[in-house]
């Protein structure tokens, strides 16, 4: 049963993250913010304009009392020390903003937008260095850890893309549909009803591997090698979308969540582990790669295809209401797993020792 924290919020809450100190936020419909302790307890809350829902918030990984939170199209930098009014407000982006990340030395933030941008912002000039862009809504955008030039968006446009800041275009670019097409498995004639749209992605600690949940109800896996990547796994998740998924800091447990109310718990180490990249394709990993305009999209990974069939959930979770987000946070000595939805309240579910 989950443990539910309740009294923050009047309105459904869209989106969590967890500063290292153990502190969680959450934004909500219609401008809420609420700070919660370990305990569950409210900690701050603050009223941002009405009209905008707060839509991601994200804390500086080396400095956990500053909070960024976007509403509409602008970003509030927030002391959590004392949850006020925005101490600054950028307002690069033109839409609705989907989704914030910082990157690891905490001196750039992403912001991926409905119109498909990214908006890069140095954070120590205060200006944008790089404008990123999809052909269609930008859905999620993530920094790699322990490479804080080098980011990973997806979006509605089915296209999943690795950037580094100092080229304005993909340095890599995957279109999910030309995976099922490649793949011509039973159900591709059914992707023109239900496409790949591109919800959610996250990457692992060792910022090789990162994960990606789409509307088919797939998980996706990919591997980074040097300035491409190519999918290492996909599975079946959820019978409908996979709105969230987040590689927890044990060695490839991924947890997702879906649109039918499910959360889910994946341990995928053993079939990425198989599937180390030989010397050769390191080697030619290091070779000179031709312009971005010309390369093609990277090739279905054979070995993968057949993967599915051996990966279960190391643990289901029926949480039974619409998953907006999730996060992870330890919580009196164990691991928890945090569940937004259409509720104003924040589910909370133990998880097992790894």
């Amino acid at each position: 049963m989950a443990v539910k924290w309740t009294g923050g919020h009047s309105s459904s809450i869209l989106c969590l993250n967890v500063n290292t100190e153990g502190l969680v936020a959450s934004g909500a419909e219609r401008g809420e913010l609420t700070l919660w302790d370990g305990g569950g307890s409210p900690a701050g809350q603050l009223q941002l304009p009405k009209v905008d829902d707060v839509t991601s918030v994200v804390f500086s990984p080396r400095r956990p009392t500053r909070l960024y939170a976007s509403h509409g199209e602008t970003i509030g930098l927030l002391d959590v020390r004392s949850l006020k009014e925005p101490v600054e407000r950028f307002h690069v982006n033109k839409e609705e903003i989907n989704c914030l990340s910082v990157n690891e030395t905490d001196n750039f933030l992403a912001a991926a937008d409905d119109s498909g941008a990214i908006k890069v912002m140095d954070l120590e000039n205060k200006k944008v260095s790089r404008s990123l862009r999809h052909s269609n809504i930008c859905s999620s955008v993530v920094f790699r850890p322990q490479r804080p030039q080098s980011l990973v968006s997806c979006g509605l446009d089915m296209q999943v893309m690795l950037w580094n800041l100092q080229k304005a275009r993909p340095l890599w670019t995957t279109n999910l549909q030309d995976y099922d097409m490649e793949e011509e498995c039973p159900q591709s004639a059914g992707q023109f009803f239900n496409p790949p749209l591109a919800h959610s992605l996250s990457v692992a600690s060792c910022g090789n591997i990162f994960g990606c949940g789409a509307q088919d109800g797939k998980v996706r896996i990919f591997r980074v090698t040097g300035v491409k990547f190519e999918r290492e796994l996909e599975f079946q998740g959820h019978s409908l979308g996979v709105s969230q998924v987040l590689f927890m800091p044990e060695a490839y447990w991924l947890l997702t969540g879906g649109n039918d109310g499910k959360v889910l718990l994946w341990d995928v180490s053993s079939v990425i582990g198989k599937q180390q990249q030989s010397p050769a394709t390191s080697l030619q990993s290091r070779k000179p790669q031709a312009p971005a305009s010309t390369r093609k999209d990277g090739k279905l990974n054979k070995v993968a295809s057949n993967e599915h069939a051996r990966v279960l959930p190391k643990l289901t979770i029926e949480h039974g209401e619409k998953v907006n987000w999730i996060s992870c946070a330890e919580i009196k000595g164990s691991k928890r797993v945090l569940v937004a939805d259409q509720s104003s309240s924040v589910s909370v579910y133990p998880l097992p020792a790894p």
